[in-house]
């Protein structure tokens, strides 16, 4: 058997890459049905933008809202006793950083993560019991000043891992047994 050069290996290699991405694309990933999640306008918020061009937040509508939902319904989903729902509806939402125009057209699609621009979440929620019983409810509006202090949960190449990690610490103490 003739031994493989490294180019054909590396092109062997980049194609069964690239088939195994596709074939996990195809997937999709189970929505837990205990988790509602609601974003109410997103056109109107804050800040959801995919680039300084997207002035109305379409194109990060798209981009980062199932990105959002996905880990909402994750993590929820994990942390929920049994029988509980759990409702949230996104209010605003204001991402870490932010585009600075002024740097030039060349920076245009860069967002600037410094801390005078923190992630800002805004929503109201319900968490009922199987019989439908309101447990807790409320409106939150989410804030991390020290959001670049922290070492975060999420890969440094999620652009929202500053909000993940803020909604999954939210979570987390929400959602955690009282004590009577």
């Amino acid at each position: 058997m003739k031994a493989l050069s490294p180019s054909r290996c590396f092109a062997l290699l980049l194609g069964l890459s690239a088939a195994g991405a596709l074939s996990a694309a195809d997937q999709t990933v189970p929505t837990d049905t205990r988790v509602t999640v609601v974003f109410d306008h997103p056109e109107k918020y804050m800040d959801l933008k995919d680039d300084g061009m997207d002035p109305d937040n379409e194109n990060g509508q798209k981009h980062y809202l199932p990105q959002l939902k996905e880990h909402i319904e994750k993590e929820a989903g994990r942390l929920l006793a049994s029988g509980q729902k759990l409702k949230m509806t996104f209010t605003d939402i204001d991402l870490a950083g932010d585009y600075e125009p002024w740097r030039g057209p060349q920076l245009m699609d860069v967002r600037i993560v410094k801390s005078v621009y923190p992630p800002r979440l805004t929503f109201t929620f319900q968490l009922t019991d199987e019989g439908g019983r309101v447990l807790r409810e409320g409106e939150r509006k989410l804030v991390d000043l020290g959001f670049q202090m922290r070492i975060t949960r999420s890969f440094n190449n999620d652009l929202l891992r500053y909000e993940k990690d803020m909604i999954t610490d939210w979570l987390r103490d929400e959602l955690k047994p009282r004590k009577r």
